[in-house]
């Protein structure tokens, strides 16, 4: 990943999950610090100022997702829950309170440090100044500043909506956005309620940048939760 030790926090109460995420992850060249409840969780993410955050939401003092609160209220450091509750209401209400990333347990080594390997890149961004106008995955090519996609060196003209919803979906490459996410981005706040929009221009933006909108590379599908846009092709491995 990298050679320099950045910082992971892993806040799991289980010593099992903790000794493997810690062996995982201090395996590919990182630190880690190590929390078993919510509120020391808390005190070192504030003290130590990780690079990345692993959070399990079932600690035994606070919930996750009140930790996840409490952290958006003073950090953007990228959080990647990891946990046994699979239900789709869980996942949304993770991501909405400012989690960049779920994975559901158990999950696989090489998924973890696909998803870390994003979120590091995602720190390593928001610490080295201006945000980066140019996004470029496989054949799509996206100039936020020239307002500009091209396909394969091919220019495609979208609409100023579907312009907007793959802006949006550039800014925040590799995290999982939710449909009210979206909709409040790039419909407004007056938008709640009209998840169709999402899907309607999803799939209007799909037909012109993916070679095969049914089977799409760029612009994956977390069922029942919202979409991500891949940060990298190898990013994940479904």
């Amino acid at each position: 990943m990298t050679a320099s030790k950045e910082v992971v926090l892993v806040i799991e109460d289980e010593l099992p999950m903790r000794r493997f995420l810690n062996a995982l992850v201090e395996g590919h060249g990182l630190r880690v610090i190590e929390a078993a409840t919510g509120r020391e969780g808390i005190s070192l993410a504030a003290s130590h100022n990780p690079d990345v955050i692993l959070l399990d939401l079932g600690l035994p003092d606070l919930d996750g997702l009140e930790v996840t609160s409490r952290i958006r209220e003073w950090s953007q450091t990228p959080i990647i829950v990891l946990s046994a509750r699979g239900m789709e209401e869980d996942k949304i209400d993770a991501l909405d309170r400012g989690a960049d990333d779920y994975l559901t347990k158990p999950f696989g080594a090489g998924e973890l440090l696909a998803r870390l390997r994003v979120a590091l890149r995602h720190s390593r961004l928001k610490s080295s100044g201006p945000p980066q106008s140019a996004f470029t995955l496989g054949e799509l090519e996206v100039d936020l500043a020239a307002r500009r996609v091209l396909v394969a060196g091919e220019e495609v003209h979208l609409t100023p909506l579907q312009y907007k919803l793959l802006a949006t979906l550039v800014q925040h490459a590799g995290r999982v956005l939710t449909h009210r996410q979206i909709l409040k981005r790039v419909w407004g706040h007056d938008s709640a309620g009209q998840e169709h929009y999402v899907r309607v221009y999803m799939a209007q933006l799909r037909r012109k940048i993916e070679r095969d909108p049914a089977q799409p590379r760029y612009i994956l599908t977390e069922t029942g939760v919202g979409y991500r846009l891949r940060a990298e092709l190898e990013d994940l491995s479904r």
